[in-house]
Formats: C-alpha cells, structure tokens, sequence
C-alpha cells in the first residue's frame, strides 16, 4: 500500500507539472491559432475563390491557380526571383564567411572594424534605398563618377534592364553584417585543439581553414543558408522603394512578393494573390526540405 501511495504522488505531480507547461504556453499557443494558423488555413480558402476584400468571395475552385500559370508577368517576377536568389545567396554567404575570417584575426582595433562593418544593418532599407538611388545614379552618381576617373563609361544601373538585379544583389551586399556576427560566433565555437593538432601535423593556414574551418563551421552556413534563400525570395521593400512599386525598366524589378503586394492590395485580386502566396510557400518549404535532406552530407558538427 505504501508503494501504490508513492506512485500515486509521482503521478499526480508530473500531471501537476503538465499542467502547468500547457499553461505556461497558452499564451504563446493561443498567439499561433490566431495570428497563423487561421491566416493560413484562411488564404488558403480564399486562394479558391474570387475574394476581393470588398466583397464575399465566389468559390471558383483552381481556377486562380490555372490563370497564373499563364500571366506572363507572374513567370516575369518568379525569373526576376530565382535570378535574385540564385547569384545572391552563394555571394552572401562567401563574402560572410571571407570577412568573417578576416574579423576574427586577433589585431588591434579590430573591435572598431567589426562595428563598422556592422553599422549598415542598421540602416533601415528606405534610407538604404535613397542612398543607392544617388550612389548609382547614371548621370551625377559617385559609382559611375569614379568609373569614369578610369576612362571606363558606366551603365544606367538601375534605369537598365541588363544591370537592375545586379545593383539590387550590391544594394543587398550592403546589409550582409548581421551573418557576419553569426558566422564570427560560430568560428568562436570551434575548439582550438583542431588548430593544435592540425599545427602538430605542419598544416598552414590554407589548409587549416580548408581542413579545419569551414568544415565546423557548416552548421552555421546551413542556418544562414536557409534563413538566406527564405528572406531572398521574400525580396520586397528594396525593388518596391527603387522603383516606386512599379518594377521598372520592363519589368526586371517585379519581384514575387511585389507582383503578390499588387494583385492583394492594389488590383483587390486578394484570392489571385492568395494563391500566389501559397505557390511561394511551396517552393520555399521544398528547397528548404532539400536543404535539409542534403545537409548530412556536408554539415559537420564537433564531436562526430
């Protein structure tokens, strides 16, 4: 009997406990059903219909989903996306990973360039925007004007269809301190007895960071990645302030999320861009399931 008691106690203070996580959590679980699930589980009701925000919608089936896939202007934005994320995503993380090698080299004032290659992060992306706008402009800008210190003719930058990307990918290189500090950490995080026993073998510093370095650092170029390709196809602020949201020239700043913006809240097509939010989910949570699967090829953690 004394042992059924005992039981019985234990019993009751782990439901105790129980209890009071789910209570502890309900604030954040209550946050989740109402500020995403019902969203989500809403556009995804409304991607079936003609919603217009104005008036109740028509259930239309797929039909909003059949005619994306033959407006020209929504393969336009998906082109001027994947090109974005293609060519700035491996830039971001090589250039991270360069410069945060070169910061973590211990010097003096190093603490000072750290800062200063920080502070553009906290420039907001208007401002940002602004400021590019005068650096590229073809006629007065600072670029072009040193360009042209070495005989070399400048593009139009951002008034070319050619060039328009490539200044968004250097606008967004601009703001790359952020993975910069995470990368700084991760190299932090890796035990110096990798580099004493890689100096006991006669390794020099090429070999070290290719040996060494970047395969513990993985873990952290994984995250980065991830969180890079899903922030990179959600490209909005930067194209939409440039161009005044009209994507301009011929359309090679039209990004996804602007065409989406349009149609949701400049054409009232709110079920069209329902069911263009719900094609960009997909194709994030695929690459993203890919990302993962592949990652235990080539993410090394200590220890393993």
């Amino acid at each position: 009997m004394p042992r059924a008691k005992v039981k019985t106690s234990k019993r009751s203070k782990i439901g105790n406990e129980g209890l009071y996580g789910w209570l502890f959590a309900s604030p954040w679980i209550i946050g989740l059903l109402t500020f995403f699930m019902f969203p989500l589980l809403s556009s995804f009701y409304y991607s079936l219909t003609t919603y217009s925000i104005l008036q109740p919608g028509e259930f239309i089936g797929l039909q909003n989903y059949k005619d994306l896939f033959v407006d020209p202007v929504f393969w336009k934005s998906i082109y001027n996306t994947v090109y974005f994320v293609v060519f700035f995503v491996p830039l971001s993380i090589i250039l991270g990973v360069a410069l945060a090698m070169l910061l973590n080299i211990r010097v003096k004032g190093m603490s000072v360039y750290r800062t200063i290659f920080f502070l553009p992060t906290l420039v907001p992306s208007v401002a940002l925007a602004v400021l590019w706008m005068w650096l590229l402009n073809p006629g007065f800008g600072l670029v072009n004007g040193i360009l042209g210190y070495f005989g070399i003719t400048g593009p139009a930058w951002l008034g070319s269809e050619t060039w328009s990307k490539p200044s968004l990918i250097l606008m967004s290189l601009w703001g790359i301190g952020q993975a910069v500090i995470i990368y700084l950490a991760g190299l932090n995080d890796i035990s110096v007895d990798y580099y004493e026993a890689a100096d006991i073998d006669g390794a020099n510093w090429f070999q070290k960071a290719r040996s060494v370095t970047l395969p513990l650092l993985t873990p952290v170029i994984f995250y980065n990645l991830v969180m890079g390709i899903i922030g990179a196809f959600q490209q909005f602020t930067l194209p939409y302030t440039l161009t005044a949201g009209k994507g301009t020239p011929a359309d090679s700043m039209k990004f996804y999320v602007m065409y989406l913006y349009d149609n949701g809240f400049k054409f009232f097509k709110m079920g069209y861009g329902s069911a263009m939010a719900w094609i960009l989910f997909i194709i994030v949570i695929c690459l993203t399931a890919v990302i993962f699967i592949t990652s235990k090829k080539w993410v090394h953690y200590q220890g393993e």
